[in-house]
């Protein structure tokens, strides 16, 4: 006989499956835990995944623990994850059975204590420095004097009637609120859209676009002043087109608009100081101005009139100044008649002089040796008048045995055109005949095409066309109503008739009784006296 085996032992243990196994792991976690406050620092954070759902672990010194935060719950989250804060994750255990692991699904996040707040502020403050935000080329000087100043701020605190009335006392300007939250979840989104929009309107349009802005808020704890520190109001505080000042908390609450913003003011109140200057100190300013005004003019006028009296005393008197002319006009008297003597005497001696040029006996030479130069050119004149004669008439024959050649080259060449056109008109008459007659067999052709395709043909089998009230073609009997006047047209004559109704199945004409009343109307006498003798259909022209 073979060996047998020992029997192997029996165990009493439940086979358990793997599903089975996770599931009551499931529940054994879940129910021994429940909800769960995690202290730990945020790692390995990158932001929301595709599907909404934020993936991130929370550790410590020694121990590392998975978090999930749902897409739904991620919305409602006050304190949004950050790579590296440490926080206060509350939630509930549960498992993943799919990496046979656990982890904690998070409800809500808190920050762990001041010291994680400051934490993330510095990181964050770092990171927008680097960006450039907080340069300070990047800030500008307010106005000296706005016309219009926009306040950000809640409409029912104290700061903004500490604000009015800051600025009624100092120099009254108008004033635009935006009304926000100053605290809670959407300050910071609030701030930074009130922001955009200040700057989003435009120059002379029906709301006034502010000169400066002022962004405020009244003193608190760390966290009911972390919505001015958010990215998107830095962010909005930089891109200001309008310079902007921060009061935010009082002066040793420090945010991060503050280093965004162009003025940083330690409250509310000193942000409207900041913001208009004092009117009365302007008014007492212009006053003092003008009186220094007026006095320097009084001196600089007193000033010109000592010169004037200076210069003055150094111009020479009239007796003086006229000594040297009177003088001269003195002297040039004296020599005055002696002058008038001698210009006479050279008027008197140049007419003698000319009177000696035309004497009588000068004159009548003049004219005798005219006259005898007179008499050689009448001598010469007929002899030239022959020569001129003689070149122009040789000239003029020149002209006309050229202009006879031309004459006879343009009758040649006329002869030549009138030959070529009695060509080309032989051939243009040739030309139109073929035309014309490859142009009437197509017309003859195109008029039995349409002869055959005319539905008088059809008329002539024996058909009749029926038209409506309105000489429209009826082509149905269901379009026509009874009692509706109709028109046949036969291959001959048309005819007028009335619809009575529609024919019973099974029935002819002769079974509906007497024949419907017909009333011929003859539209062309010639037409029903003379039938003619084939039909004919209308030509092209027609």
């Amino acid at each position: 006989m073979a060996d047998t085996p020992p029997d192997s032992p029996v165990s009493n243990a439940l086979d358990w499956s793997v599903s089975e196994l996770s599931g009551a792991l499931k529940r054994t976690v879940e129910d021994a835990f429940g909800h769960v406050r995690v202290r730990g620092e945020i790692s390995g954070y990158r932001g929301p995944h595709s599907s909404g759902h934020a993936y991130f672990s929370l550790k410590d010194a020694s121990a590392r623990l998975d978090a999930v935060v749902w897409k739904g719950t991620f919305g409602r989250l006050k304190v949004r994850p950050e790579e590296g804060l440490e926080v206060v994750a509350i939630g509930r255990i549960t498992t993943f059975p799919g990496k046979s692991s656990y982890q904690i699904v998070i409800d809500q996040i808190e920050f762990a204590g001041a010291g994680a707040i400051m934490a993330m502020l510095e990181e964050r403050k770092r990171r927008l420095a680097a960006e450039g935000l907080f340069a300070p080329e990047r800030k500008r000087r307010p106005p000296f004097l706005p016309g219009v100043i926009g306040v950000v701020t809640s409409p029912t605190g104290a700061v903004i009637r500490d604000i009015l009335h800051r600025l009624a006392d100092r120099f009254p300007r108008r004033v635009l609120v935006w009304p926000v939250r100053v605290q809670g979840d959407t300050c910071g989104a609030e701030v930074a859209a009130a922001i955009r929009g200040f700057n989003a309107l435009a120059p002379g349009g029906p709301v006034p676009r502010p000169d400066v802005l002022i962004v405020a808020r009244g003193g608190g704890s760390l966290e009911d002043l972390l919505g001015f520190s958010e990215e998107a109001v830095v962010r909005a505080a930089a891109e200001s087109g309008i310079p902007l000042i921060s009061a935010v908390g009082h002066e040793t609450d420090v945010t991060l608009i503050d280093f965004a913003a162009d003025v940083r003011a330690p409250t509310p109140t000193a942000a409207a100081e900041m913001a208009v200057p004092v009117r009365a100190e302007l008014l007492a300013e212009v006053a003092s101005l003008d009186a220094r005004r007026r006095r320097a003019m009084a001196r600089a006028g007193e000033q010109r009139r000592a010169e004037l009296r200076a210069l003055s005393r150094l111009l020479p008197t009239a007796e003086a100044l006229l000594a040297v002319p009177r003088q001269r006009l003195d002297i040039a008297a004296q020599r005055l008649p002696r002058a008038l003597k001698a210009n006479a005497a050279a008027h008197r001696l140049r007419l003698a002089r000319a009177e000696a040029r035309f004497s009588p006996a000068l004159l009548a030479g003049q004219i005798a040796r005219r006259r005898e130069r007179a008499l050689v050119l009448a001598d010469r004149l007929p002899r030239a008048l022959k020569a001129a004669t003689a070149g122009h008439r040789l000239r003029l024959a020149r002209l006309e045995a050229r202009l006879g050649l031309s004459a006879q080259a343009h009758a040649n060449r006329v002869e030549r055109g009138r030959e070529r056109v009695e060509t080309l008109a032989g051939r243009l008459r040739r030309a139109l005949r073929q035309d014309g007659r490859r142009r009437r067999e197509r017309l003859d052709a195109m008029d039995k095409l349409l002869t055959a395709l005319s539905y008088r043909g059809v008329l002539e089998r024996g058909f009749a066309l029926v038209r409506g009230p309105s000489g429209e073609p009826v082509r149905r009997a269901a379009e026509v109503a009874p009692g509706a006047r109709l028109t046949l047209q036969f291959a001959d004559a048309d005819l007028a008739a009335v619809a009575e109704g529609p024919v019973a199945a099974g029935e002819g004409p002769a079974a509906t009784g007497p024949a419907p009343e017909v009333r011929t109307a003859r539209r062309d006498k010639a037409r029903a006296r003379e039938k003619p003798a084939a039909p004919r259909q209308p030509s092209l022209f027609e």
